[in-house]
């Protein structure tokens, strides 16, 4: 291994060229191959390869409609970025001197949101470049299938949940290849948002995934969801095949599946796109998840945990939704639609966060509950869904057009409260401990921190 302008990593298939960042001592493997997957297929191995290949360069993403969530969050980056089916791909940073110390670091395994449809492991929102700066650890951003291509369930064509297994299949790639890099595979805290969140809830319910991480943090998981049922499935399945008009979905073009997503997701949100339960999401009794499970299963796994909320997560759906948005700009029916927002925050984000943390401390894990409740001043979009974010990852850049910071100062307001949280998640994933300010969770109880209150 060196570290130089080059920096060069053996795993088991083969040889990786990196690349070391040049505004930090960070070093970066980008787009690695963590398994294929020929459409509708479980993941497979990665065969090995000779000589040393490339891994300067962002993989494709997963194929995906354009997002909307930009009204709130600001662009992603994303919308230009290569799309494609061979979209199992990873990337790994670590500080420059893990590759030659033989210190085994700590790593954190990022899980992107977006509703099971957007998304990307090489989304600028998410450089995790502050984190192994400040935290000394190593980080791997994974890519997954999304929408139809990875959550379609339809008996014949496509099992479902088939972004899971891909995520499973990273997390064990990270458990056999990731000391290579630097890390440690004992140490591994498996982090996401929104979606994220919501399948690493999946996977701590599943015995076969459960050694591959020791530690999780679930931000803003829509866990009052639960999971889609065989019966929603096959609706969504049809509805595909119904948009398809006799074409195979296994051989038609991505771009005709993608059409076929969008017109799923329409008719699954029934009038008025009021219903914004994701179209295509993990499928109870479907591997690898077992019948009937329940997050109380997921309370059971014996993970240290991190969970909680935005006190407005809400806010960001009805910005996005057309109908939602001209109502909450009404001024009585718009505060009627406020009452109705905060009561749904409770119901699908923050009541169930808390569940999970009573019943994960009652079982005996090392539970930390929180709730992030930051406002910008002038958003007009409180503490929505994705607004901590911008304290955890990405750069002022990244994040410098996002409606839900208008009128924050990055380094008055942004910076101070994301070194704080930064702080926690870092020492958690260290040794399971958010910091002495922030007490175990006791059933029960509310929210041991309380990000941004003023």
């Amino acid at each position: 291994m060196t570290t130089t302008a080059a920096p060069v990593v053996t795993t088991s298939a083969g040889a990786l060229g990196g690349r070391v960042r040049a505004d930090a001592p960070v070093v970066e493997f980008l787009g690695v191959r963590y398994a294929t997957a020929p459409r509708f297929a479980p993941p497979e191995a990665v065969s090995g390869w000779s000589g040393v290949r490339d891994a300067v360069e962002h993989g494709p993403a997963s194929p995906q409609l354009r997002s909307i969530v930009d009204t709130v969050t600001g662009p992603s980056g994303d919308e230009d970025a290569v799309q494609d089916e061979d979209c199992l791909r990873l990337d790994v940073r670590a500080p420059v001197a893990a590759l030659t110390d033989g210190v085994p670091r700590p790593v954190l395994v990022w899980i992107h949101g977006g509703a099971y449809v957007i998304g990307s492991a090489a989304t600028g929102w998410y450089d995790t470049t502050r984190l192994i700066v400040e935290g000394d650890v190593v980080t791997v951003n994974v890519g997954y299938r999304l929408g139809v291509l990875g959550w379609l369930r339809r008996p014949g064509i496509a099992p479902g949940n088939l972004g899971l297994l891909d995520v499973m299949a990273a997390l064990r790639w990270v458990r056999d290849e990731i000391a290579a890099f630097g890390g440690d595979p004992g140490c591994v805290t498996a982090m996401g948002q929104s979606a994220g969140a919501h399948g690493i809830a999946c996977l701590m319910t599943v015995p076969e995934a459960r050694p591959l991480f020791r530690r999780a943090i679930l931000q803003s998981g829509q866990l009052g969801l639960g999971l889609s049922s065989e019966e929603r499935a096959a609706k969504v399945g049809g509805y595909v095949v119904d948009a398809l008009d006799g074409a195979d979905p296994a051989t038609v073009d991505v771009s005709a599946l993608l059409r076929a997503q969008r017109r799923a997701v329409i008719r699954a949100a029934g009038p008025g796109g009021l219903d914004s339960s994701p179209a295509f999401a993990p499928v109870d009794g479907v591997a690898p998840l077992a019948p009937g499970t329940s997050w109380d299963d997921a309370a059971r796994s014996g993970h240290d945990l991190i969970v909680g909320s935005t006190a407005d997560e809400i806010e960001t759906f009805m910005e996005i939704n057309p109908v939602l948005r001209r109502v909450r700009r009404l001024p009585v029916l718009g505060r009627v639609a406020g009452g109705g927002s905060a009561l749904v925050t409770r119901r699908v984000f923050g009541a169930p966060a808390r569940h999970l943390a009573d019943q994960a401390a009652r079982a005996g894990s090392h539970v930390h509950h929180y709730r992030f409740d930051w406002r910008a001043p002038d958003s007009g979009l409180g503490a929505c869904h994705c607004i901590e974010l911008p304290f955890l990852f990405g750069t002022r850049e990244a994040w410098r057009t996002a409606p839900m910071l208008a009128g924050a100062d990055w380094d008055a307001d942004i910076a101070p409260l994301g070194a704080r949280m930064r702080a926690a998640w870092l020492s958690f994933a260290r040794n399971g401990d958010p910091g002495a300010d922030w007490p175990p969770h006791a059933p029960g109880a509310g929210p041991g921190a309380r990000f941004g209150s003023r």
